[in-house]
């Protein structure tokens, strides 16, 4: 049916609607205001703390490697010792560690580079292959055994801890000549720490032993342990200073802004303060679930 000029309800005259003009003032057009998340803050402090917080961050220059004296003094002291070394985390243990491997490489010997993790352990074996070849290195986890025969075996301490039960029960000798121990304070955690104890006690003398860690606050403790444990001397090999690279603590709000850790006189950031007690409020019991029914 054609629609008549006349409301058939009320039976008055039908107006029809204007179309937008899109030639019209804009002055006079009523604009919808863009509403944002709740909390979230556009320019102000905000840009400017983030500026702050990422400043700086990117891939330096290239420039030529020069060891550091610690280093250095590391893999002179692998000649005659145990070493163990205690440095910031980014300030190039692992460097000692390849560095004596690749000697030992080339003189025919064998190593075993052992780690806490299975992460890590899949990437130092990924990082060993492409500086030694990959049919020089191998890795024994509890998921994954490859190339085992290598001459560079990367592993969990708990599996070079089962070859040496092994060996012992066998009456065989670990066929090893450097065992590095990557973050050796592992050594003092409740639950684990009794394998890299293990490990290390059953370790033979002749073996070379390297221990990389950056929280050890007992290190000369630790080495005269060692040395009394194995009969060899074991020399502590301290970096001094700060970490070279320093850590930026941030914290993803839940309006997606990337706010600091801490503010600038080293306080908790009073808007993830606000936060986390607004969550224990929510978590917080109500009185009234405890009365009776």
């Amino acid at each position: 049916m054609r629609r008549s000029g006349r409301d058939h309800r009320e039976g008055k005259p039908f107006r029809k609607r204007r179309r937008h003009d899109s030639r019209a003032d804009p002055s006079k057009l009523r604009v919808r205001e863009k509403t944002e998340p709740p909390g979230a803050v556009r320019g102000g402090n905000y840009e400017r703390d983030l500026r702050d917080l990422l400043g700086g961050i990117g891939t330096p220059k290239p420039a030529l490697f020069k060891p550091d004296p610690f280093q250095l003094e590391a893999l002179a002291a692998l000649e005659f010792e145990d070493v163990l070394v205690t440095a910031p985390t980014g300030s190039g243990k692992t460097w000692i560690a390849r560095e004596e491997i690749r000697r030992l490489l080339e003189a025919g010997k064998r190593a075993w580079y052992t780690t806490p993790l299975k992460a890590l352990t899949n990437s130092k074996y990924q990082e060993f292959g492409e500086e030694f070849g990959t049919e020089r290195v191998g890795i024994l986890t509890g998921d994954r055994k490859e190339n085992s025969d290598a001459p560079l075996i990367v592993g969990t301490t708990e599996i070079f801890r089962n070859q040496l039960f092994d060996a012992l029960r066998g009456g065989e000798d670990v066929r090893v000549d450097l065992v590095i121990f990557d973050e050796a304070h592992y050594l003092g955690d409740e639950d684990r720490g009794h394998v890299w104890e293990e490990a290390i006690i059953l370790t033979p003398s002749r073996i070379r032993m390297l221990l990389l860690s950056a929280t050890i606050g007992n290190a000369g403790e630790l080495a005269k342990w060692i040395e009394e444990l194995r009969g060899v001397r074991c020399g502590v090999v301290t970096r001094p200073g700060a970490r070279p690279v320093p850590l930026r603590s941030a914290f993803l709000m839940p309006d997606k802004r990337l706010v600091p850790l801490l503010d600038k006189s080293g306080k908790l950031n009073r808007e993830i303060a606000a936060l986390a007690e607004q969550r224990d409020e929510t978590r917080r019991p109500r009185r009234d679930s405890f009365r009776r029914r």
